[in-house]
Parts: structure tokens; C-alpha cells; sequence
């Protein structure tokens, strides 16, 4: 295989990616008005080309938005969503249709993100997800993250947003490696009061509770990262910085929705926590607000970035924890957030690094979230802890010296379901039945090819069992 974007990968790849646009509108000074991004000209992708060279190690900006659908991004084929600002960062870079989260929950793929390896490798990888407060679930301050690895070879390190790697007393982003945090510990929060299912506040800068400012929780996250980033400069070293927003998860709260906010909370502080999961509110057009509001903040931070000085040598990825819930956009894939299915793991995925990678191109490769941790150590020249080994590939090679993608099993599990991918097979128990799909040519997963290829299912079904054995059990 080569990344020349015409191997047969590359080429049936596209139909992967079938509901992401293949042109992305171009900038204008009214790009953020829906009418302009309709009316805007077309700039066309090329398949992605490294472009060899040479560069100082890159400031990384890792974005990760929570419960974003496949395709809830314009850029991805959302009919209604408009996100000038995410579509302009693909264009100013890679758009991969094959990107995937580790998970098809949340904590699970932070923990694969922050370890870089399988999230069935550390207890806290375990829950689906993690919620309550306890010894077990979450990072040790003993294991290596990308934040520990990198701030071991001069790296400045935030977390800002969601952590979801563990609760107080026992677990925090200030022992695992990042020098700042800000955020929220659980898994979501009312976007005003800053409650959480376990009924209380949570809302942190370290391990320090903070007074709530009454603002959008989308709003105040971008406006700490454009802070962050633009004192960041002054500190004369490179630096990373891991920004979770929590949107678009539940609660259904867009701007302005106080009231329903109001309500929430109290229902919250009455006791009944599981109000936070808002199972009787929420609407297309609320889901609509609060994805669009997100990139317009996504925006607020790119354009702090830009006047700091340091957008040209600054890595940024954008992706998702896991696939969408009730209100996302996933067509063409089936299932959503909790299922191994493609709609429940197959997430937008983007890369930019003006230094080093052309902009305008695409990208049909299957990369995993613990791939990232893997390519961001090496192209940061931080070596992996060799007592923890990354089960992340690194895209290093691939994309800054036009190697070859890596080639291995990406490989999943849930309490539930099963999976695991090779090449355009991907094999898939979701109740007690195997089966196999050609998800390059069928990303719905409709034709079951199973019965029609039985020595595949039993190489792919013992090679998942193979690397399960080797993982922690829930």
C-alpha cells in the first residue's frame, strides 16, 4: 500500500466515506452565514500526499468534541448543520473518512487517547463509562500519558474541558502528566450550573473547586484555551494542549437555554441524578444550536491561534469520542454511541500542520484514537515508556515522509459487542452471532458476508480472542 491516495484501499475508500461531501466550500468574508457557505465556491480534495521536509517540533493543539456524529460536520454531509470553521480546517489540511474512536463510549477513548494504548489494558479503561468515584477507575499517577511523555522532553501541558480519566481524591490531569487543568472531572455537566450525574458541582482549575460565572460551559472552555494558548507563547518552549469540549452531549441545552437548565438542576439537587441525562428533553433544532455554537468557539480558538503568531508550526487534530447519540446526522452508517457498529465508532477526524502538510487533501486510512498518541510522540521525538507499550500505530511515516500507511488489526470491544478490523474486513458480534462485513464497499454494514467467507470470520474472530486474552477483564 502506498499513500498515494490510488490503491485499491484508497480508491474504494471513498465509498467509506460516501456521506462526506467531496468538496468543501470555499472561505469568504461571510463564511460564517449559512447562506454563504451554501452560495460559496467549491475548492476540490486531493488525495492526501506527504511533502518531506524538515521543522522544529510542532506546538499540538488535540481537540476533542463529545458524542459528535459522523457526519454532524457540513464538511462531513450534514444537510443542516453548518461548521465554517471546523469545514475550514479541513481544508487547510487532511479530512480522514476512516477516522475512529477506541471506544464507542466516552472514558474509554479518553483513556486510549491520554495512554495511547487499549483502554481494556488499565482498570480505568473498564467502565463504559466511568462514573462514580472509587480507587480503580481511572489513569495511576505511575502510568505514562502523552502528557507525561511529552513534558519529559520540555513540553508545556493543559488539559482544558473534560477529563473523564478518574475522580478526586483519587485520580486528576495534575498527576498524569499536565502542568494545567481546567474542567469538569465527569462524564457531563448542565451546561449553566455545572452539575453532574453524581449530583454535585464540577467545575475545577486543578483539583480546586471554582465559582460558576453563569456562562455557557462550550464558552467559557474556549475562552480559558484562548487564553491559555496566547500566554503559551510566552513561555518559549513548545507545548500541548488537550482541549475537551463536552458538546454536543446531553443535556440539550443550547445558548439561552436557562430555563431548561433551571429545571434540570433542580431536579438534580432534589436528588434525582438522573435528570442530567435529559431523556425527555432535546430537538433537531437544539442539537443543531449546540453543534453550531461549538464550531463557532472551535473558531474563537483557531483564530487565537492565528493572532498568537503560532498557527504555522502548531499540529491541530480534531476528532470525536465516540459516534453520536439521539440526535446526530450518521447516514450512510448504522448504530450510534454505545455500538460497535460504524455509526457508533467512526468518527470526523482532521488534521492541520501548516508547517509540514498541504492543505486541501483527504485521506481513506483507517486511524484509531490511540494512533494519534503514537504519531504525536514520535513527531514530537518523545520515546513510549517501554514498561507500558503503545498499542497505537504511528502515522508519523505516513504522513511527513510518504511511507506507507501502517498496516495491523484495529481491534474493539464493549461488555457487549466485539470487533475487530483488517484491511476492508471487519468482523462484528453484537449479540451471539459473528458477522463480516466489507466496510469499504458497505459502511452500513447491511450485507452480512459471513457465510460466504467462514475462514475469514475464524481468522479475524481468533485474532480478536488473541488480543483479548491479553487485556484486563471488566
Amino acid at each position: 500500500m502506498t499513500n498515494s491516495g490510488t490503491t485499491r484501499r484508497g480508491m474504494i475508500g471513498a465509498l467509506a466515506g460516501a456521506a462526506a461531501v467531496t468538496a468543501l466550500p470555499a472561505e469568504s468574508a461571510t463564511a460564517g452565514t449559512k447562506a454563504a457557505e451554501t452560495e460559496a465556491a467549491v475548492t476540490k480534495e486531493t488525495p492526501f500526499r506527504a511533502r518531506p521536509g524538515s521543522s522544529k517540533r510542532p506546538n499540538i493543539l488535540f481537540i476533542l468534541a463529545d458524542d459528535l456524529g459522523w457526519a454532524d460536520l457540513s464538511s462531513y454531509g450534514s444537510p443542516e448543520i453548518r461548521t465554517p470553521n471546523l469545514d475550514r480546517l479541513a481544508r487547510s489540511g487532511v479530512r480522514f473518512t476512516q477516522g475512529y474512536s477506541a471506544g464507542a463510549v466516552c472514558s474509554p477513548t479518553r483513556v486510549a487517547l491520554y495512554t495511547g494504548r487499549l483502554p481494556g489494558r488499565t482498570p480505568g479503561g473498564l467502565p463504559e463509562p466511568i462514573g462514580s468515584v472509587n480507587e480503580r477507575d481511572g489513569i495511576p499517577a505511575t502510568h505514562p500519558t502523552l502528557a507525561s511523555l511529552l513534558k519529559k522532553t520540555g513540553y508545556a501541558t493543559a488539559l482544558i474541558g473534560k477529563w473523564h480519566g478518574g475522580f478526586l481524591p483519587n485520580f486528576s490531569p495534575l498527576r498524569t502528566g499536565w502542568d494545567y487543568f481546567f474542567g469538569n472531572y465527569s462524564g457531563g455537566v448542565d451546561y449553566y450550573s455545572k452539575y453532574s450525574h453524581t449530583g454535585k458541582y464540577d467545575l475545577f482549575e486543578g483539583e480546586t473547586e471554582v465559582p460558576d460565572d453563569g456562562r455557557y460551559y462550550t464558552d467559557v472552555i474556549a475562552d480559558k484555551a484562548e487564553d491559555w494558548i496566547t500566554k503559551a507563547k510566552k513561555q518559549g518552549k513548545p507545548w500541548l494542549l488537550n482541549l475537551n469540549f463536552t458538546s454536543p452531549h446531553w443535556p440539550w441545552e443550547a445558548p439561552g437555554d436557562r430555563k431548561i437548565s433551571e429545571e434540570i438542576t433542580a431536579k438534580i439537587k432534589a436528588g434525582n441524578t438522573q435528570a442530567i441525562f435529559h431523556n425527555d428533553g432535546g430537538s433537531l433544532e437544539t442539537y443543531t444550536k449546540m453543534v453550531e455554537n461549538l464550531d463557532a468557539r472551535i473558531g474563537q480558538v483557531l483564530n487565537a491561534l492565528r493572532r498568537s503568531g503560532q498557527e504555522e508550526n502548531t499540529l491541530v487534530v480534531f476528532a470525536s469520542d465516540n459516534g453520536g447519540e439521539r440526535f446526530s446526522y450518521n447516514w450512510p452508517l448504522t448504530g450510534n454511541k454505545g455500538s460497535l457498529s460504524e455509526g457508533g465508532i467512526r468518527v470526523p477526524t482532521i488534521l492541520r500542520w501548516p508547517a509540514r502538510i498541504r492543505s486541501g487533501q483527504v485521506s481513506h486510512e483507517p486511524v484509531v484514537t490511540h494512533d494519534w498518541t503514537a504519531t504525536l510522540l514520535e513527531i514530537a521525538g518523545a520515546a513510549p515508556s517501554p514498561d507500558h507499550p503503545l498499542d497505537g500505530a504511528s502515522f508519523a511515516g505516513y504522513l511527513l515522509r510518504g511511507a506507507d500507511a501502517p498496516e495491523r488489526d484495529i481491534f474493539w470491544r464493549t461488555r457487549a459487542n466485539r470487533a475487530l478490523r483488517r484491511g476492508k474486513w471487519k468482523y462484528l458480534r453484537l449479540s451471539t452471532s459473528d458477522a463480516l462485513y466489507d466496510v469499504e464497499a458497505d459502511p452500513r454494514e447491511q450485507a452480512n458476508l459471513a457465510a460466504k467467507h467462514p475462514q475469514i470470520v475464524a481468522e479475524l474472530r481468533a485474532k480478536w480472542e488473541q488480543i483479548n486474552a491479553g487485556l484486563l477483564s471488566y
